[in-house]
């Protein structure tokens, strides 16, 4: 090693035969030994061992060779795993020093193989010990330099080749007994099986390292598996799978053989643990990813039916190898590898900590500089479809693809970072590629290279890392950047990305693993919108964006479990991501939807559709008048073929409308003051245009009325145009047929009080059952003079005369809030307005008023009331009151003046202020109440369901309940809460009298 300080030792030692190829002989590197006086303990130990045949093996090669009793004792210093290996058997330890390297891993490799056992414990046990001598045959070998790069990781995957198919035989023998299963050889039970086993990843290209995990994909070919009596594939090879990872990697008191990864598969998360040929090949054909495609470039038969698996594997070509130069597809890969490089210790060459296989300028790198490229030209050129990175450095260059310097380069840096990986591995046996933090462990790293001292060891290193970047970059990072820096983003299908977690956890997500198996099953095809390759490359390009916005949300899990069930359901995905990427607005709108507002977030999830009028550049504009609502669903419905397809079209407008004024009160370009307003200007022009189609729906069936009249009169909070999200349309169907007309004109006519009845049917149902498309409100009709024991179309006339000598004064309240928002006529409208101003204008006893008004309220709150200050409506000193303060002193003056009479509460309390009839310091203090009750509830309507309880609602609730308030702070908030509601209970008490039972109307 030139670039080392190792110490070079005499090669001959004048013993004849093959002991010149033992590894005693073979030693080239020296590690330092920075505890002799231990080392010399555990080689006393050794040596000093009563029992032990080995002893004197030990004794006598110490004894001829220094150098040899040197390196042993340098590397017990430095490794604990290999000091506890040496340590167990003084036996295995002087076969190993002893035996040339090759011979003994070729042994070793055929001994486990071959092996053979009556019980599952007895074949663990046995491959556990052959492991053990591999292990320590290649760390101390390794180590000497005495064989190299390619020795090593070659035997370690032969090696897993040979147990995998000891464990395959044993189970495959183990079924055959039980007459499950019928081998054409019994001894070779895996021939003609159909059973495949293809390693990936390392293993699958002989390159596997120290401690690594074995990734393998298993597949079943059901047509030839020869299954006997009733067994049957899918359930015996899934059983047989599960039974052979537990061979390969529980820990027993002898250890382990390979930790066993199966989640390299098709889709891990929803797919057995084996997979039928067929169905593997469906997967691959119709949802493979670009990732997948990378990896599958190493993938190789290595167990089991090998000529099923080769046979396989020509069948996924197309897949893994494009007919033409495929630079887009790499993109995919490409997004994956920035991701890594935005995290920290990612971005920047370093030593202590850092990471070997996925820092910058590491082992990764050279892997997709290689991967990438072969990616690109290998559907081409077949020679460069080989496994091996540094078979395939050699591929490009002579294919013309990369210069001299970068393969040299490239080369010398993998074969050195991988010596550095295999070295971390050997101090613990544990499988990672951090170099250690401390000063310490980096010397042991420094040590068991052969480097004198630690510097010299973090010089070669950096070189080696810059050079690897350099190389890298020159090809690939001229490419812009995602997004910001915000933190590693890996999801494949491989275990969770340990970085990507820490990411997740910083964003804001209080469950990154549960975050991650959503991101991935995307990945994975499994909802419509995912289907299309491009689909998922255009995701991966969207995901540090679309995470950072659902992480801003202060809800985090909840938006992107939001975001999932709105991809579930949305039916194709490219453009949508194509559009989210060029429109950060929409994808901050959508997130905070998500995170903020979990009522809008089920509308998305729900009805995906609402999200097109997002896109129309209105929406950034004023809000809609009553004139573009209604010519913007005058266009939907034109379209309509059908009555049917009207309620659904009309549904759909009305969500579309209604989703973006929640839009655009959760993103501030409406505020909660203006909100009912629109939400009421929109139940307004839904209302009249269904009319018009349920008169005409009706008309189909049985006709006219000739020179009949009817109206819509609105009541509650749409009459009031106070509506929230989540209000209820309180309607009254009114009409008056012309004199002496009994029925309507039709072959199937109806009686008067039928038809108007069969009319108001249709329009309940119309505007509230729900269609393939949703509902569009909830009706009540209760608040018609008959109540819910008459008809629920009411005569005119009979309203007038009711109106007149029966209503209760509660009644009359409500009509101080009843607008006509639909009508035959101008002139039946005129009519009704002037019915109602009649109604309200007479005169009344205002004792008997406020009796009447304080027993409603009393009934009212005995029934409903809340001591809870978020109810904001029921609670003493809450919205009611301050409604019936408005609805009294309007019924109290309004025989005097007509003009104070005003549908909206606030507009009232303004006609009160200014005639005097209300003092301005109550005014202003109920003026504020209410306003401040409005915007809290129109948030809470908006962005909630259920009931609202601070300590559980999302963290954007209660920011948008914050803003819309103006306050602070949601603990001022509540304390302004509190004195609001005392001050308008208070002024109801001197305006209306305290609340308490009272008999009256």
């Amino acid at each position: 090693m030139s670039e080392t300080a190792a110490t070079e030792l005499a090669g001959e030692t004048g013993r004849p035969g093959d002991e010149k190829e033992a590894l005693n002989a073979r030693i080239k590197t020296l590690p330092v030994n920075p505890e002799p006086e231990r080392s010399n303990l555990f080689l006393k130990d050794l040596c000093d061992r009563p029992s032990s045949s080995g002893r004197e093996a030990l004794s006598d090669v110490f004894s001829r060779d220094p150098g040899c009793e040197a390196f042993v004792g340098a590397v017990l210093a430095n490794s604990a795993y290999l000091r506890d290996l040496m340590m167990a058997d003084a036996d295995r330890l002087a076969g190993v020093l002893t035996e040339a390297p090759e011979a003994r891993l070729t042994r070793l490799i055929e001994a486990a193989r071959d092996t053979q056992a009556g019980t599952e414990a007895e074949l663990m046990a046995a491959l556990r010990k052959l492991k053990q001598d591999l292990a320590l045959t290649l760390g101390l070998s390794d180590i000497a330099g005495a064989v190299d790069l390619d020795v090593v990781t070659g035997a370690l995957a032969r090696f897993a080749d040979a147990a995998l198919t000891a464990a395959i035989r044993f189970c495959l023998t183990d079924l055959a007994n039980k007459n499950k299963f019928k081998p054409a050889d019994p001894d070779r039970p895996e021939i003609g099986s159909g059973l495949i086993v293809l390693a990936m990843g390392k293993h699958g290209a002989n390159e596997l390292n120290y401690s690594s995990d074995i990734d393998l994909i298993v597949l079943y070919d059901p047509q030839t598996a020869p299954m006997a009596g009733s067994a049957e594939a899918p359930v015996e090879f899934v059983r047989l799978t599960r039974r052979l990872v537990k061979i390969m990697q529980d820990r027993t008191a002898d250890g382990y053989i390979f930790r066993t990864d199966l989640r390299l598969r098709p889709d891990p998360g929803a797919t057995p643990l084996a997979m039928s040929v067929p169905a593997a090949l469906s997967y691959y054909e119709s949802l493979g990813q670009n990732w997948e495609r990378a990896a599958l470039i190493k993938a190789r038969p290595c167990a089991g039916d090998i000529p099923a698996g080769e046979a396989f594997l020509r069948e996924i070509v197309p897949f893994i190898w494009r007919k033409y130069l495929d630079f887009a597809a790499i993109a995919d890969v490409q997004a994956i590898k920035r991701q890594i490089h935005m995290h920290k210790g990612h971005g920047a060459i370093a030593v202590a900590g850092h990471n070997v296989k996925l820092g910058r300028g590491g082992i990764r790198e050279v892997e997709f500089f290689v991967q990438t490229q072969q990616l690109i030209a290998g559907g081409r050129n077949p020679a460069l479809r080989g496994r091996r990175t540094l078979d395939m450095l050699d591929g490009l260059l002579e294919a013309g693809w990369i210069k001299q310097d970068a393969r040299d380069d490239l080369r010398a840096a993998y074969t050195f970072l991988r010596a550095v990986e295999h070295r971390i591995q050997m101090l613990n046996d544990e499988q990672t590629q951090l170099l250690p933090k401390d000063a310490e462990g980096l010397t042991r790293v420094a040590n068991l290279m052969g480097f004198s001292d630690l510097s010299s060891f973090e010089t070669a290193f950096v070189g080696h890392l810059k050079r690897v970047q350099g190389h890298y970059a020159e090809l690939f990072e001229d490419e812009p950047a995602l997004s910001s820096e915000i933190g590693n983003l890996v999801f494949t299908g491989d275990d969770h990305d340990p970085d990507t977690l820490e990411t997740l956890s910083r964003l804001g997500f209080k469950h990154p693993a549960e975050a991650a198996n959503i991101i991935k099953a995307w990945h994975f095809g499994r909802y419509p919108a995912m289907r299309s390759t491009k689909a998922r490359e255009r995701l991966t390009e969207l995901h540090p964006a679309l995470i950072g916005a659902l992480a801003a949300t202060d809800n985090a899990d909840a938006a992107l479990r939001a975001f999932d069930g709105f991809l579930a359901k949305l039916p194709a995905g490219v453009q949508l991501f194509a559009l989210l990427r060029s429109n950060p607005h929409l994808l901050h709108l959508l997130a905070t939807a998500m995170g903020a507002a979990p009522r809008l977030a089920e509308t998305v999830s729900r009805r995906v559709h609402v999200l097109d009028s997002v896109l129309d550049p209105a929406f950034f504009g004023a809000m809609p008048s009553v004139d573009e609502f209604r010519s913007g669903l005058d266009r939907t419905l034109a379209q309509a073929r059908f009555y049917e397809e009207a309620l659904d079209r009309a549904r759909i407008f009305a969500q579309e409308q209604q989703f973006l004024i929640g839009l655009r009160l959760i993103s501030d370009t409406l505020t909660a003051d203006k909100v009912g307003f629109a939400l009421a200007r929109l139940a307004e022009v839904v209302v009249d245009r269904i009319l018009h189609r349920v008169v005409d729906h009706v008309g189909d069936s049985h006709g006219f009325v000739p020179g009949g009249e009817y109206a819509v009169l609105a009541m509650g909070k749409l009459g009031g145009r106070e509506m929230t999200a989540s209000s209820d349309l309180d309607l009254i169907l009114l009409y008056h047929p012309p004199d002496g007309v009994k029925q309507s004109d039709s072959k199937r006519p109806l009686a008067i009080t039928q038809y108007y009845t069969r009319l108001t049917q249709r329009l309940v149902t119309a505007l509230s059952a729900p269609t393939a498309e949703g509902s569009l409100y909830e009706v009540d009709f209760r608040l018609r003079p008959s109540g819910n024991a008459g008809p629920l179309a009411t005569n005119l006339d009979g309203f007038i005369a009711y109106q007149k000598s029966e209503a209760w004064t509660w009644e009359h309240m409500a009509l101080t809030r009843a607008r006509v928002i639909a009508a035959s006529s101008p002139r039946f409208e005129a009519r009704i307005r002037s019915v109602l101003c009649e109604t309200l204008a007479q005169p009344r006893e205002r004792p008997a008023l406020a009796d009447s008004v304080r027993s409603m309220r009393a009934r009212i709150e005995k029934e409903k009331g809340s001591k809870d200050i978020w109810d904001l409506k029921q609670v003493a000193g809450g919205l009611v009151d301050i409604e019936f303060i408005a609805q009294f002193l309007q019924l109290a003056h309004c025989a005097d003046q007509p003009g104070l009479l005003e549908q909206s509460t606030e507009g009232a309390l303004t006609k009160l202020r200014d005639a005097s009839v209300l003092a301005p310091a109550d005014a202003d203090s109920l003026l504020n109440a209410l306003r401040l009750y409005h915007r809290l509830t129109q948030v809470l309507r908006m962005v909630l369901s259920g009931r609202f309880v601070p300590a559980e609602a999302p963290g954007g609730v209660l920011d948008l309940l914050i803003r819309a308030a103006g306050a602070p702070n949601l603990q001022h908030l509540e304390l302004e809460l509190v004195e609001t509601q005392a001050a308008v209970r208070d002024c109801f008490i001197r305006l209306v009298g305290p609340v308490e039972a009272v008999e009256g109307k």
